[in-house]
């Protein structure tokens, strides 16, 4: 490695291409915690949340809760509620951040954001996966139509009115096809319970 290539260096590198740096990424590069602690001393690095840091020049917006969620629960991908917002389905705007996480899993202890975190199985947990870039930062979060099939899924835990307002959504508008909402229907186990609901909108 080159001389002038520092960790100092290192860090604002990767602080000028991501919005949100976790402590991982920047010991992954060879960043150490002293390093990590001069630039904070500096001014060249703030602190956000533990094991998060940015760059003073950071102004957070409403994708911020996402980013930080994504980094403190790397596995999890955004869902439900969240998803929900993320897609501007429906009239939603919850006030924590839901993730889902594999399960068996440790349901990790967030004191940086709030946030929701329900555990999915099987392929209910790993289909309908997309990542969306925000900035050069990465979320992972379920499509439309999965997202639709989840809250009914979970619709003990967010309303029925609720799910039948996305799904009422997304077919009016038409953000996704019926093909693809019975896909994940089926996936999550609810197409009996969709059904009627979604006959009476076609």
């Amino acid at each position: 490695m080159p001389k002038f290539v520092t960790q100092r260096n290192i860090a604002k590198q990767l602080l000028s291409n991501n919005s949100i740096v976790s402590s991982r990424e920047l010991a992954d590069s060879g960043v150490h915690r002293e390093t990590i602690r001069r630039l904070i001393e500096s001014g060249e690095m703030i602190r956000i949340a533990r094991g998060l840091y940015s760059s003073p020049q950071f102004i957070p917006d409403e994708k911020y809760s996402l980013i930080v969620a994504q980094k403190t629960v790397k596995r999890g991908v955004v869902c439900l509620m969240s998803a929900l917002s993320f897609h501007e389905i429906g009239t939603q705007n919850p006030s924590e951040v839901w993730m889902a996480i594999s399960r068996p899993g440790r349901i990790p202890t967030v004191d940086n954001i709030p946030m929701k975190v329900i555990t999915f199985s099987g392929a209910s947990f790993t289909e309908g996966i997309e990542t969306h870039q925000i900035d050069d930062d990465e979320i992972k979060v379920y499509c439309i139509s999965k997202t639709v099939a989840d809250c009914f899924k979970y619709r003990n835990k967010i309303g029925l009115d609720v799910a039948i307002e996305a799904l009422k959504d997304v077919i009016q508008n038409k953000r996704t096809s019926i093909e693809e909402i019975i896909h994940y229907a089926e996936v999550c186990r609810v197409r009996k319970i969709m059904r009627p609901y979604m006959e009476s909108i076609v």
